[in-house]
C-alpha cells in the first residue's frame, strides 16, 4: 500500500486505513506488558517520527475524532511495527508453559476492563495469561486485518490473500 492509500478516506464515517494500522500496533504494544511482555517500544520520538495526526490508539475516541488519523511517514511505521512484532513473539517464546495460566486480571473486573473481550474470554475466573495475549494480540490483530482486507478493495487495492 501507498501512503496515499494507507490515509485515504473514502467517506465520512469510514476509517482510513492509517486508523487501523496505528490502533492495531499502538495496543498490542501497550498491553503486553500486563501479560509479563516488554514495556511499549512507542513513545513521543516514536509519535514525531511515523508524523501520527493524532498521537493515540483511538480506544477511547470516537469514529469522527479518528478520521483524521493520519500516518506522516509510512516506512518509519514500518520501522516500528516489526519492532513492536519482534518484541512481543520474543515475549510469547519465552513464558515459560507452566505460566500461561495465570490469572493476571482477576475478577470482579472495573469499569475499563469489564465490557471487554478479554473479560469475556476470562469469565469469573480472571483474565488468564493465554487469554490475554489471544485477546489482545491475536484476535484483537485478526479483527483489524480483516478491516484492512477490506479497506484495501475501497482505495482500488485487491485483498492480501489468496
Amino acid at each position: 500500500m501507498s501512503l496515499e492509500q494507507v490515509n485515504a478516506v473514502v467517506r465520512p464515517g469510514v476509517l482510513p486505513i492509517a486508523f487501523s494500522l496505528v490502533h492495531q500496533l499502538l495496543i498490542e504494544d501497550g498491553t503486553v506488558v500486563f501479560a509479563g511482555g516488554p514495556s511499549p517500544q512507542f513513545n513521543d520520538e516514536w509519535a514525531r517520527r511515523l508524523g501520527l495526526a493524532i498521537n493515540d490508539h483511538g480506544k477511547e475516541r470516537t469514529v469522527d475524532e479518528m478520521m483524521t488519523q493520519r500516518i506522516g511517514d509510512y516506512q518509519a511505521f514500518g520501522e516500528l511495527q516489526r519492532q513492536v512484532f519482534t518484541a512481543t513473539e520474543a515475549f510469547v517464546e519465552s513464558v515459560a508453559p507452566d505460566t500461561w495460566g495465570d490469572v493476571i486480571v482477576a475478577s470482579p473486573y472495573g469499569p475499563g476492563v469489564a465490557n471487554t473481550f478479554s473479560a469475556r474470554v476470562g469469565g469469573d475466573a480472571g483474565i488468564s495469561r493465554s487469554d490475554a495475549i489471544e485477546s489482545w494480540v491475536y484476535q484483537h490483530a485478526l479483527r483489524h486485518m480483516g478491516e484492512i482486507e477490506h479497506a484495501r478493495a475501497l482505495v482500488g487495492l485487491s485483498g492480501m490473500t489468496s
